[in-house]
């Protein structure tokens, strides 16, 4: 019997320090993966599966714009958060100040599934910091029920037949770089004059303008208190979820876009975790998941036959869609002219 219980003895002083060696899960040591974004960006399913997965907990902080982002990040030098989803331009910015790790693509899997029209742009040319989430475009959305008309493009939103109907987002880039399409220029105009007479054109516009808003336009599309916007990929996909038999128009003269990126903070707590997170979110069908929720456009082609024959229509981009422009940053006094037109824009139409 004494044998018996040295030996059990024994084996429990083996066994003991073997279990704590190597091949420790997250949910044995406690990790923590910080991630920093917009509120609901990613679908508590994915999250959940993540954590399952990995053991790695999530800790997700939001803001409410790009540049609160830049602004902590920049306080924390880089640190604090282990990746940030974000606007394309305010990635550049950072990228620049150092804040951003420049990834090491060995530990990436599926980078090789990013749409190419997602690859290579003006914030990260060399692919070298970032992976793209989700992209979205601004496009024109109209009840052809209420609208007598047909819309073809940016143009046909001054006509009188919408008077006081017209809903538009409150960006003033991309309603500024609206007008500044019609008149055949750039979205990232720095010509101050050009700028200008942008915004004596949006003067015109302002009779027709019946809410100014970023917050859920296409429920003021869908319940009627306007009869077309001016609205992001997202609400467009939610408008259309709700009201399939809604008109959208892929403006004639051209079409801003933008990225929202994915990136490992230079001084990330936890690099390995964000890695990891970062793979699980490229696997074709969590990336799909993703999208799904998100409403944006499906940056990960591998990904797309996992969405529904709906989806599809709403979450790909068309091939033959080829006339876009990103926005980017333009000189501060190009930026004070935009600034200017839009307030004087928002005085005209008294929203």
């Amino acid at each position: 019997m004494k044998k018996i219980l040295v030996l059990v003895m024994m084996l429990a002083i083996i066994v003991v320090p073997l279990s704590g060696c190597g091949g420790e899960t997250g949910r044995e040591s406690g990790e923590v993966l910080n991630i920093y974004t917009w509120d609901g960006v990613f679908p508590k399913e994915v999250l959940d599966g993540f954590t399952k997965e990995t053991g790695i907990k999530i800790n997700i902080n939001n803001f409410d714009t790009d540049e609160t982002m830049l602004a902590k990040l920049k306080a924390a030098e880089g640190g604090e958060y282990d990746l940030i989803i974000a606007d394309d331009y305010i990635v550049k910015t950072a990228i620049e100040a150092g804040l951003v790790e420049k990834l090491d693509m060995k530990k990436i899997k599926g980078f090789e599934n990013i749409n190419y029209r997602y690859k290579g742009l003006f914030y990260d040319e060399k692919n070298e910091y970032t992976i793209p989430y989700a992209a979205g475009i601004q496009t024109i959305v109209y009840n052809p029920d209420k609208v007598k008309m047909k819309i073809e493009g940016y143009e046909d939103l001054w006509d009188g037949k919408l008077k006081d109907s017209l809903g538009i987002v409150a960006n003033f880039r991309v309603i500024d770089g609206m007008a500044l399409t019609t008149m055949g220029k750039s979205y990232n105009e720095e010509d101050v004059k050009t700028i200008e007479a942008a915004g004596a054109k949006l003067k015109k516009l302002a009779p027709n303008v019946r809410l100014i808003k970023d917050d859920n336009l296409q429920d003021d599309l869908l319940s009627g208190e306007i009869n077309a916007a001016v609205m992001y990929t997202s609400q467009v996909t939610a408008a259309l979820k709700n009201n399939s038999d809604l008109k959208v128009v892929f403006p004639k003269e051209g079409i801003g876009f933008g990225v929202m990126a994915s990136f490992v903070t230079s001084k990330a707590p936890n690099k390995d975790a964000a890695y990891k997170f970062l793979n699980y979110i490229l696997e074709p069908k969590n990336a799909a998941k993703c999208a799904s929720h998100i409403g944006y456009y499906c940056t990960n082609s591998a990904a797309e036959k996992y969405l529904s024959k709906k989806e599809k229509k709403y979450l790909t981009l068309p091939e033959n869609l080829n006339d876009m422009e990103m926005i980017r940053p333009v000189n501060s006094k190009a930026e004070e002219a935009h600034s200017k037109v839009w307030t004087e824009f928002k005085n005209a139409t008294g929203k």
